[in-house]
């Protein structure tokens, strides 16, 4: 059984839902980076273990994004929205009054647990909202709310709205999600309650990898690995870089919430971008310009405000191309089998955010300069951009003998 949204009263209502959830998603997940720079000397964490407990959040994404789409299909996209946002919200809280190193990576990974699993529903949602024409448009405007989320956590760390204090930060990352999970589960309709030999994880992941949509699965994995290795790099990556070629770390900060807000931005165009009639051209001229701006700000001067632009550009440009990704990954599948397809889509997506920060160090290891860094990243994004180009042309042809 499916149960879809009435597109005309109840899809925006669900539209403006999952906003609201990615924005509070977008500010948890960059919680724990507001937070270390207090949190650290609070706990005498040595450097290799604020790397654990940052990577501990990643590990968890991971095993939630498998666990939500699972759910999404068997229980459906609101329960297990629902579900995300009471886990991540209990334990943002509960991290606020941890006592040790351990129990610190502990509720860290189960918060990420419950951010997995969160998105996977959300791009679903969003999808399933609107006519099917306008999916991508649907989804990049829920994407926007991630990029948001994290500049309003980047802007409340600056402007030091959490009076210095790193347990506030998770507190009000705890318990935004837990206000809003109750709204939701009372104004959003039951999507995705399927019953098929799809609600068992076996047959779902037969589908996915079944001849007729292995190669589409397989694309799709590749995109999504490459695309997030390039975002996670920047996101952990680009303020230290900057520093490195002689901002202030103020200035860099400033970078990245310009990064965030240009991807709130670019990730409405991209949208746009994959409801156009014949997608191909603008998705390929969009991943071009995300190469463009990356070395654009490889080649940039240190200068505050030329790179405060580039950095704009830079984070519009790979959220655009981000969030059509998320756009295009629920129309790789049908229905029933949607949540399981993007969830293990999203899965493979967050190792590439474990690689890419090790990726840059590695680099940085080795020698390189913070330009070479950044510009290491052209090539990646011109494969991501070609294996999403490919995917899409297969979907095209597939339309067309349909």
């Amino acid at each position: 059984m499916q149960i879809t949204i009435d597109h005309r009263s109840g899809g925006r209502r669900a539209l403006l839902l999952a906003f609201m959830a990615a924005v509070i998603e977008g500010f948890d997940l960059q919680a724990a980076g507001v937070a270390v720079p207090k949190l650290a000397p609070a706990f005498g964490l040595t450097p290799q273990q604020i790397g654990l407990f940052f990577s501990s959040a990643t590990v968890g994404l991971i095993f939630g994004a498998l666990a939500g789409g699972r759910v999404a299909d068997a229980w459906g996209r609101r329960s297990g929205l629902v579900l995300s946002l009471v886990t991540f919200g209990i334990f943002s809280a509960a991290t606020a009054y941890v006592t040790s190193f351990e129990q610190l990576v502990v509720m860290r990974f189960l918060t990420g647990v419950g951010l997995g699993g969160a998105l996977p529903n959300l791009v679903n949602i969003a999808a399933e909202s609107t006519d099917p024409s306008r999916r991508g448009r649907a989804v990049s405007i829920m994407y926007a709310g991630v990029p948001l989320g994290g500049a309003v956590a980047s802007g409340v760390a600056i402007l030091g709205l959490h009076g210095g204090d790193w347990h506030s930060i998770f507190l009000v990352g705890g318990i935004m999600p837990l206000l809003v999970a109750p709204a939701i589960h009372i104004l959003l309709p039951p999507l995705g309650v399927v019953k098929s030999e799809a609600k068992s994880t076996s047959g779902a992941l037969s589908r996915i990898l079944a001849p007729q949509t292995l190669l589409t699965t397989v694309a799709l994995w590749v995109s999504f690995f490459l695309g997030l290795l390039v975002v996670y790099l920047l996101l952990n990556w680009m303020p230290q870089l900057l520093v490195s070629r002689g901002l202030a770390r103020e200035e860099a900060s400033f970078v990245q919430i310009l990064f965030n807000l240009g991807g709130a931005a670019g990730s409405l165009v991209g949208g746009r971008m994959l409801d156009q009639r014949n997608p191909v051209m603008p998705v390929a001229l969009g991943f071009a310009a995300a190469a463009a701006a990356l070395l654009m700000l490889s080649l940039l001067p240190a200068h505050l405000g030329l790179t405060l632009m580039a950095g704009a550009l830079v984070g519009g440009a790979i959220l655009c191309v981000q969030a059509i990704l998320y756009g295009v990954a629920p129309q790789c599948y049908p229905f029933e089998i949607r949540g399981t397809g993007v969830g293990v889509a999203v899965a493979v997506g967050r190792l590439g955010s474990i690689a890419g920060p090790l990726l840059a160090g590695f680099l940085v290891a080795g020698g390189s300069s913070p330009s070479d860094v950044i510009f290491a990243l052209v090539p990646i994004t011109l494969l991501a951009g070609l294996t999403t180009v490919l995917l899409l042309a297969r979907r095209e042809r597939a339309l067309q003998a349909a």
